[in-house]
Formats: structure tokens, C-alpha cells, sequence
């Protein structure tokens, strides 16, 4: 009596499906490919303004991978950076909309330029990688202040 009650709930289910209604294509951001030709680190040129920089890795990389190259240095040929080479990694959090960085550094080592290249090569990080383009970025120092902790977003994205 069971195994008939039980294939006869099993063959209502299977006729019935799942109830997920079809639908048409829904066009969405293009999808990540995991390949790219490296990553965009952003330094000073020598107009003093912040400028990309292509640095070829023949893979994606992670935010963190992108950080750590463009803070351990040296920056290429014709360019500069505002920020102090230091030695230890940058830790990366992604919660929704907001990246939050804890960067090797003290707030008094980095000038505004120098947070506008770490937070504009986060988010070109994250955006390569399929990220939203309204994220922003919050940089936690070793040593800060509470005005250094906000959302930030890069000037040459926006």
C-alpha cells in the first residue's frame, strides 16, 4: 500500500514539474571570461595625474594580487606613485556594493593620490572581473583616523 502511495506521488511530481514558468533571455553585464591580459594598476604620470597602467600577467588575479603589485613597486617607466612600498599583503573584503581594504600602511604614508590609485585599482580589479561598477571602495590603515574610513569611488571611473 506505501509503494503504491509513494510511485503515485512520484508521478504527479514528474507531471507536474517544478513550476518554474519559462521565460525569454534576459540580458544581463557581460559575464567574466577568467582570461584577461593582466591587470590595471593605476600610478602618477609625469603630468602628475593619476593613469592607468596594463600590466600583463596572462591571467585575471584577484584585487588582493593586483594590491600587492602595486604597492610592493616599483612602478614602471615614465611613472610614479604616491604611495610607500611596503612589504606585507592588502586584505580583501567584498560584502554587496562595498570592497573594504586593510592596506599595510598608516594613513599619514599615502597622499590623496595615492588612496585614489589603490581604490581605482581595486575597483578596475573588480570590474574586470564582472564586479558592479557602483561598488565602492573603504581603505582601513593600520594607523587611521576616523575621517580616513569612508566609501570611496575613483575619479577616473565615475
Amino acid at each position: 500500500m506505501k509503494r503504491t502511495m509513494w510511485s503515485a506521488v512520484c508521478v504527479v511530481l514528474l507531471v507536474t514539474g517544478c513550476g518554474i514558468q519559462p521565460s525569454g533571455v534576459i540580458d544581463m553585464q557581460e559575464s567574466p571570461t577568467g582570461l584577461a591580459e593582466g591587470w590595471t594598476l593605476y600610478f602618477v604620470g609625469e603630468d602628475g595625474k593619476l593613469q592607468p597602467f596594463k600590466q600583463r600577467r596572462g591571467s585575471l588575479g584577484t584585487i588582493a594580487e593586483a594590491l600587492t603589485s602595486l604597492i610592493q613597486g616599483p612602478p614602471p617607466s615614465g611613472f610614479t606613485t604616491e604611495i610607500p612600498e611596503a612589504s606585507a599583503y592588502v586584505f580583501v573584503y567584498e560584502s554587496d556594493n562595498t570592497i573594504t581594504l586593510r592596506v599595510p600602511l598608516a594613513d599619514y604614508e599615502a597622499t590623496e593620490t595615492g588612496i585614489d590609485q589603490i581604490v581605482c585599482t581595486t575597483l578596475a580589479s573588480h570590474i574586470q572581473a564582472g564586479g558592479s561598477e557602483k561598488a565602492t571602495v573603504t581603505v582601513r590603515f593600520t594607523m587611521g583616523t576616523p575621517g580616513s574610513v569612508r566609501g570611496r569611488t575613483c575619479p577616473l571611473l565615475n
